[in-house]
């Protein structure tokens, strides 16, 4: 692939990350749903790693490391904001809308696949390449589970199944910058084993 239709691919799922960090974050304070709010800050945290990765595409191998290290140490530090925010709305109370947590939680979900078609072919470009794809994927996941959330808040009419999920985002989010990091140290060992 050329730099170019790599910055390209870049400039799109930036441009559908900061539209889904800006509506999700709106829907989700509307709709009361730890979930939809840890989506839209995922989201946030993606366009970041979208712009790095944009910042990082041309240049060295090192350089690509140094973005995926960035973008791994940015999704740790929204999973701990997102973990926050449910110990937050746990003790002082929540009432979540479950039809608007699941119309967009699918809406998000069919936006995330759009991005994974865009960055499939650009895998393998390097350590800030799959960063991104394993942020997407990882979105893609958690929507699916919000819409299960949204379902079972309307059946059981509690808000427990949102903080779960937003528990959830978390998680897999702190784990998914865990991976980043061990990509890009895994990237960087080459140019460190040359200085040695």
């Amino acid at each position: 692939m050329t730099a170019q239709g790599n910055r390209s691919a870049l400039r799109k799922v930036l441009a559908i990350n900061l539209f889904q960090s800006v509506a999700g974050g709106g829907i989700g304070a509307w709709a009361q749903s730890t979930a939809l709010v840890g989506a839209a800050l995922d989201n946030l945290g993606d366009a970041g790693v979208y712009g790095v990765s944009l910042y990082a595409e041309g240049r060295s191998a090192r350089h690509k490391a140094r973005a995926a290290r960035i973008s791994g140490w940015l999704l740790i530090g929204f999973s701990l904001m997102l973990a926050v925010e449910v110990l937050r709305r746990f003790f002082l109370g929540a009432e979540p809308i479950g039809v608007a947590m699941m119309i967009w939680a699918a809406c998000n979900a069919a936006l995330n696949l759009i991005c994974l078609k865009l960055l499939r072919s650009h895998r393998d470009e390097g350590a800030h390449f799959a960063a991104s794809w394993i942020f997407t994927s990882n979105d893609t996941l958690v929507n699916l589970g919000i819409v299960v959330s949204g379902a079972l808040v309307l059946w059981i009419e509690s808000p427990f199944p949102d903080l779960i999920i937003g528990l959830i985002v978390a998680v897999i989010a702190f784990r998914g910058g865990r991976e980043i990091l061990e990509i890009a140290e895994e990237a960087s060992e080459p140019s460190s084993s040359k200085k040695n």
